[in-house]
């Protein structure tokens, strides 16, 4: 839109929208210049709010040496798995965002946390916009939350919410859903992709103004990932994901994103009656029932994160009556199993190309980690020749294409682990021993993979 213009005189200042020959308050000739005028901006409600949000909190830019370094004091959910998966606690003014599958335990996670740290002296608000405060109290006596501290809203009106927020400042707030909550001053409905950008962006800005905590719940789409394409992952602070199986009770806490702390570590839960129960110790869990000796088993020493673990990996090998064997993959990455049964057949000379294969991993958990490779070597081979691996025996390492078996991180841990669960030998690969040094347990070295094979019957 083009600028309206305007005449001011150079003599007295008069100004007049059009030209004239002589000013009218000072009589001068020929003094009337044209200059271009700029229009007012006019602001909406909605762009007034988020260049308020955004503004600097200080003057100007300063040097690293000048900003002064705040006491950060975490807030102590009352789940030291949840703790663990967070950094060691909720950094005040953090935006949290927890997704995962629906049924899977959001809700009663985050129940049970705000419950906890209500009960620990904090005011917490659960801000509910799927479900009525008495359908969330109901679900709150099954699993025994009660505190006096936590506050119950069934509300999705986010200028509501931000109002009594900003009036009443609690120590922590939970927001089940985020799809559920709407701005009003915005024409698309809720779950949309402006409203979601929108009223997290103004979470976000309390969030950070006032000091508060926020965890968000978001929803996934139907192949896992968070909805609202990629945009809530860009503007929170953390986004934890919340797995598992349904028909296995045990559920485990991701981090895929964290500002303040490590992506690498996870929580164990198992679901039950009453809630979540967390789980202190994943290898005794996913160990309880595995056979004592069986072809096709063998134990991983793997890592997640910080915390050592092991895990039970399952193989089934049976001629195939088809032209294309089949491969079922379950809790580990498929392309990887291929490959490791293409090493098998090249380096170690078992004739798989005829054969289906099956890979489990027990309990319904999902390891990425490449120490996996020398577990699942093994129970394949061990099912092949359908010989049970060696008794009490856990087995750690990378396999390479050239059927090398290479060094892991964290040998030390892995093998007290091992030792912890009463495992009396670790197969794992050259120089563990002088890196595991202060352990008990007795661990069988080799360099290729054909080397440790033959060492683990």
């Amino acid at each position: 839109m083009k600028a309206k213009s305007k005449y001011v005189c150079d003599e007295c200042g008069f100004e007049s929208v059009r030209w004239i020959g002589r000013c009218s308050q000072c009589g001068a000739w020929d003094s009337m210049k044209e200059t271009a005028a700029p229009l007012p901006v006019k602001e909406s409600a909605v762009h007034q709010r988020r260049r308020n949000a955004t503004a600097p909190r200080q003057e100007g830019p300063q040097t690293l040496d000048e900003i002064e370094q705040p006491a950060v004091d975490r807030l102590d959910l009352g789940m030291a798995e949840l703790n663990r998966v967070l950094g060691g606690g909720l950094v005040p003014g953090s935006l949290v965002l927890l997704a995962g599958d629906p049924g899977i335990g959001k809700s009663t996670l985050l129940l049970q946390a705000a419950s906890k740290a209500a009960l620990a002296g904090e005011e917490v608000w659960y801000i509910s916009g799927e479900e009525s405060v008495q359908q969330v109290k109901l679900r709150a006596s099954r699993m025994g939350c009660d505190a006096a501290n936590l506050w119950l809203w069934a509300q999705t009106d986010l200028e509501a919410v931000l109002a009594r927020l900003q009036e009443r400042r609690p120590d922590l707030v939970v927001v089940d859903s985020i799809q559920t909550m709407y701005a009003p001053d915005l024409e698309s409905g809720p779950g949309s992709l402006a409203q979601i950008r929108e009223c997290a962006a103004r979470l976000g800005a309390l969030a950070k103004s006032v000091h508060l905590p926020v965890i968000l719940v978001g929803h996934v789409t139907k192949d896992g990932s968070i909805a609202g394409p990629m945009v809530l992952e860009h503007m929170v602070d953390t986004v934890l994901f919340f797995e598992g199986e349904r028909h296995y009770p045990y559920r485990i806490l991701r981090t895929m994103k964290n500002r303040f702390g490590s992506t690498f570590e996870i929580g164990v839960f198992e679901m039950r009656d009453d809630g979540l129960a967390e789980v202190m110790n994943p290898s005794l869990a996913f160990l309880a029932d595995r056979p004592a000796s069986a072809p096709g088993s063998a134990v991983a020493a793997c890592m997640e994160g910080s915390r050592p673990m092991l895990a039970e990996v399952q193989a089934l090998v049976c001629p195939s009556s088809l032209a294309q064997p089949r491969r079922v993959v379950t809790g580990v990455d498929y392309n990887r199993v291929n490959m490791l049964l293409a090493v098998l057949e090249k380096r170690v000379g078992l004739r798989l190309g005829n054969q289906d294969a099956y890979v489990n991993v027990a309990g319904g958990i999902r390891l990425q980690e490449p120490a996996m490779d020398l577990a699942i070597a093994v129970a394949v081979a061990s099912s092949f020749k359908n010989k049970a691996p060696r008794e009490k025996m856990a087995v750690m390492g990378e396999v390479g294409l050239a059927g090398e078996v290479r060094p892991v991180a964290w040998p030390e841990k892995r093998a007290q682990e091992a030792e912890k669960l009463g495992m009396i030998r670790l197969l794992a690969p050259k120089g563990t021993k002088a890196k595991a040094k202060n352990t008990g347990i007795e661990i069988i070295e080799a360099g290729t993979l054909i080397e440790l094979i033959d060492s683990s019957f």
